[in-house]
């Protein structure tokens, strides 16, 4: 399996597949994590799971809280803001070297 990914954490993506793709209109949020070994991202505001926490400290409240959860990178999918979107994407050298992402169908920045 490769370790390579084509989100990075803060990038904004539109989930494309799956229990959490709304047909016509997108789920789009920001992604928190990569766990590029598994080869899934954690994406603001999908996958809300209720998680167990034990108290650690005295005085510290314990109890069930409503926090994001892991999904596959593969069904998520780069947001462009001028297409309004997901779009695939290609690198492009810059004339000081750099490499940037651009969007295939328009050639916004992303």
């Amino acid at each position: 399996m490769s370790n390579k990914m084509h989100v990075k954490t803060g990038d904004t993506v539109v989930v494309i597949s799956g229990k959490y793709a709304n047909g016509k209109e997108k789920t789009v949020g920001k992604v928190i994590g990569v766990s590029p070994a598994e080869g899934k991202v954690i994406v603001e505001g999908v996958h809300i799971v209720s998680k167990h926490v034990k108290p650690r400290r005295q005085g510290e409240p314990g109890g069930i809280i409503k926090t994001e959860g892991a999904i596959y990178a593969s069904k998520v999918m780069l947001y462009c803001p001028k297409c309004q979107a997901g779009r695939r994407y290609k690198h492009v050298r810059n004339a000081d070297g750099e490499r940037s992402r651009i969007c295939v169908k328009c050639g916004e920045s992303l």
